[in-house]
């Protein structure tokens, strides 16, 4: 799969690859105990359900701040590099204190600053690999990325259940560790090899650049206006989730942290695993508005599934399955979509809409679904899910078919 320049940087062509590749592995351990903080909230530090619905609402609403750290990069290769550094430092640091932080709120602070880098850092690699790695060995380094990472974050959680049940607190612990580990990888990204200063004349950052740049891409490109939508839509359905799963998970199927990790990160690295290589293979020969279509209708089985965990716990691991089938197939289109819809262009500026389309339904959809909830209870929530993810599946394959018309017609 990789030759020694993943292990040595014997050559110089395969540094990027390498730092891309380590960055993913040896940020596994933290994404994992990441990944269970909001359950961590709740069921360590009591947290409100009006807390967890901030939290899971600043997850992705983060990002309509993360397009000013890169927008940075924009037309600027010589940035690339210093961005993904100095995004993975600053990200990191604040958890070294958390073994000291007793406020859920600062908490949920650290939590959401981390995310505003980790998707502020995307559009800069997305362009690295653009610039050092073939056009055909793209997809596949990124899923390379995306499966190492799902893999090893599959296995963490059910070590880190088995910790925080048996010692009290001990994530506090954790961590400070695996956040000192993941910047090990700073080592690779520095390999990367430098980029030339453009010659373009320097931009002052701008607070209205970004949204220029959405509006001026989703008026002039119907394609990728059309690809927005559809992605919205599927998009929704799964964020309306958010605030739900950590009640849904404590209080009506009672877990605890160990079957939380196998049911969820297990089974979900288990299915990422499975479909990567079908994913891999599938986007660099299908049509993209088919291949989101279909990730998108997986999207609707995980929801259905969940509703159906209710009556038969069997179903929770299923729809873990289903969600890591469905999150090789959305990641690899979510970070590939810029290269795929600006061959000669600088897609940084395709990635940037995506992120600033993520915060845009994060900031509506999490509030929403706590809102549902509330009124029409978990089950609500759960058919609401399904029907928008297949709205998003149907849209995106009709787009899918508009767009052959309009190439074909003379």
């Amino acid at each position: 799969m990789l030759n020694n320049g993943f292990f040595l940087f014997s050559h110089e062509k395969e540094r990027t690859k390498a730092a891309y590749l380590w960055t993913f592995i040896l940020n596994a351990p933290f994404w994992a105990i990441f990944n269970m903080l909001p359950f961590i909230l709740v069921k360590d530090l009591g947290a409100s359900a009006l807390q967890i619905t901030v939290l899971v609402t600043l997850k992705p609403a983060v990002s309509l701040l993360s397009v000013y750290w890169s927008d940075y990069v924009k037309e600027r290769a010589d940035r690339l590099v210093p961005n993904v550094v100095l995004g993975s430092v600053l990200s990191k640091i604040p958890f070294l204190f958390l073994p000291w932080i007793t406020n859920i709120w600062m908490i949920i602070g650290i939590y959401a600053f981390y995310m505003l880098l980790q998707r502020g850092v995307v559009p800069a690699w997305m362009e690295l690999l653009k610039l050092g790695v073939e056009k055909e060995s793209r997809s596949r380094i990124v899923s390379y990325g995306i499966t190492l990472s799902y893999v090893a974050s599959a296995i963490f959680p059910v070590f880190f259940g088995w910790m925080m049940d048996d010692y009290d607190e001990a994530w506090r612990i954790i961590f400070p560790i695996v956040s000192l580990f993941s910047l090990v990888s700073l080592y690779f990204q520095l390999q990367i090899p430098a980029q030339e200063e453009n010659k373009a004349p320097k931009r002052a950052l701008s607070l209205l650049a970004p949204w220029k740049t959405l509006f001026k891409l989703l008026r002039e490109r119907r394609d990728f206006f059309h690809f927005q939508m559809g992605f919205m839509l599927g998009g929704f359905g799964l964020i309306i989730l958010q605030p739900i799963l950590p009640d849904f998970y404590t209080h009506v199927l009672n877990l605890n942290y160990k079957e939380l990790g196998l049911a969820t990160n297990l089974c979900k690295g288990v299915g990422f695993a499975l479909a990567s290589p079908f994913w891999a293979n599938w986007i660099s020969r299908a049509p993209i508005f088919r291949f989101t279509s279909l990730v998108a209708f997986v999207s609707a089985l995980f929801a259905l599934q969940l509703l159906f965990a209710q009556s038969l716990f069997i179903w929770l691991f299923a729809a873990y399955i289903s969600y890591g089938f469905m999150q090789a197939g959305s990641q690899l289109v979510w970070k590939l979509s810029g290269p795929i819809f600006s061959p000669d262009e600088d897609s940084s500026a395709y990635t940037s809409v995506n992120i600033l389309m993520v915060g845009i339904r994060g900031l509506i959809a999490n509030p929403l679904g706590g809102l549902i909830a509330y009124g029409a209870g978990l089950t609500g929530v759960m058919l609401l899910s399904v029907f928008l993810c297949l709205s998003g599946s149907l849209y995106l394959f009709r787009a899918g078919q508009r767009m052959k018309l309009v190439e074909a017609s003379p």
